[in-house]
């Protein structure tokens, strides 16, 4: 029989990875025209470029300060955002989605060991389930303008 714990767990993973109730990160940039990575549509501050190097930047963050005392988080909020709106390059685009797809599955081995309830002693009340709960409402929030941004851009089926 599950522990309220393992049940827990096994929740906070599938919030992490979507596709519950929302979309998931990988079917947000699945089939994604390389053309369209650094468009900013009119009205909107960001592109999918932006909001993909956004999405890693907060999650490494959130996973290196909860794995010790020693991360120094960047300065808020100019050290969260890239300034260019496309990617360098191809392989710059790939780096940031598998850099986003190991930091959340290091996360994840955070996650399953270890008390998720216990306060961080380098922070300010802050668990491993707080960390999971906030990359994991952070991932979604983005994602979601990731699909609105393809939608405007005609790239969402």
């Amino acid at each position: 029989m599950n522990t309220e714990r393992e049940i827990l767990v096994s929740e906070l993973l599938k919030l992490l990875n979507g596709g519950s109730a929302h979309a998931s990160f990988k079917d947000a940039i699945k089939g994604l025209p390389a053309e369209l990575r650094g468009v900013t549509p009119d009205g909107l501050p960001y592109s999918i470029w932006q909001l993909v190097e956004h999405i890693r930047i907060a999650q490494w963050d959130m996973l290196e300060f909860s794995k010790g005392e020693n991360h120094k988080s960047p300065d808020w909020p100019e050290g969260y955002w890239p300034k260019e709106p496309a990617p360098a390059s191809h392989e710059a685009w790939e780096r940031s989605l598998k850099q986003i797809d190991d930091d959340l599955e290091e996360f994840t081995a955070l996650l399953k060991k270890g008390d998720i309830y216990k306060a961080f002693p380098h922070g300010h009340g802050q668990s491993i389930l707080r960390e999971a709960l906030q990359i994991a409402d952070h991932n979604a929030y983005h994602t979601a303008e990731i699909i609105v941004i393809r939608r405007l851009l005609g790239a969402w089926n």
